[in-house]
């Protein structure tokens, strides 16, 4: 079965970095796009980035646009999200996203990532 499973969340100062991996399992990874998610305590989850099944083309929100960056490697089947220049408002939980063919939506555990000095 479709397994995600994020790793790398800790607990970083402001204007720390981290580098999140969703390892993926149980399905085609090559042939779908991946997609990145947080939600923060009190809040709805929102769509944090999304990358091709090739990584010919990502896609950000405006929040995290030049600070975070969507990579993937189809070899070892895993999707990251390098985070860089870290605010207090990107602490959040961050979820691995896939959605099937069939329109199926696919989600980790989470990794909870806290930025505080």
């Amino acid at each position: 079965q479709v397994q995600l499973v994020e790793s790398g969340g800790g607990l970083v100062q402001p204007g720390g970095s981290l580098r999140l991996s969703c390892a993926a399992s149980g399905f085609t990874f090559r042939i779908y796009a991946m997609r990145w998610y947080r939600q923060a305590p009190g809040k709805e989850r929102e769509l944090v980035a999304n990358i091709l099944s090739d990584g010919s083309s990502t896609n950000y929100a405006d929040s995290v646009k030049g600070r975070f960056t969507i990579s993937r490697d189809n070899v070892k089947s895993t999707v990251y999200l390098q985070m860089n220049s870290l605010k207090r408002e990107d602490t959040a939980v961050y979820f691995c996203n896939m959605v099937d063919f069939r329109l199926s939506l696919y989600w980790g555990n989470g990794t909870l990532v806290t930025v505080s000095s």
